[in-house]
């Protein structure tokens, strides 16, 4: 039986979209999602805030099976040398697999080719899988916002989580 392959981490392109809206829906979930489970018709994938230079995407054996968007978590001069993880999503084929690592780990290189000094992120205080992810690859809880979302019945923790670079 052949080794499965590793992912290949690649800049985004804009012929991207469908396949990265198809990965958005296909992985939407509770554990990690705040806004409802998107319903047709649906928002087009990039837009004029979430641009696809904005996105690296994760193949295996040239299918698309993730994507990491990275962006500025302000518009502010002051704040310029942070980037934020703005979303990760890894399509079940891809995940145990090293996946979620390679992308996580391409966006810290990203960041840190673009400049910055810090990348933080947000994630929901349930999600343990993600949590457990970026605290191995050196991202620390800079603070917790108790029960700051209702989902599904249950008060959740919006979790900041940061690190230098």
């Amino acid at each position: 039986m052949p080794e499965p392959s590793a992912p290949r981490i690649r800049a985004a392109r804009p012929e991207d979209a469908e396949a990265l809206a198809l990965v958005d829906r296909l992985t939407w979930s509770p554990l990690h999602a705040v806004m409802p489970e998107p319903e047709p018709p649906y928002r087009p994938f990039f837009d004029e805030r979430h641009r696809a230079e904005n996105h690296l995407v994760a193949e295996l054996d040239g299918r698309v099976v993730g994507y990491v968007r990275l962006g500025l978590p302000t518009s502010l001069a002051c704040n310029a040398h942070v980037r934020q993880i703005q979303g990760l999503a890894v399509l079940d084929e891809g995940r145990g697999r090293g996946v979620g690592r390679a992308l996580v780990r391409a966006a810290v290189e990203e960041a840190r080719g673009q400049g910055a000094r810090r990348i933080t992120l947000r994630v929901l205080g349930h999600n343990t899988p993600a949590r457990r992810l970026y605290a191995s690859e050196g991202f620390v809880v800079e603070g917790v916002l108790p029960e700051e979302f209702l989902l599904g019945g249950e008060y959740v923790d919006d979790v900041f989580m940061g690190r230098a670079l």
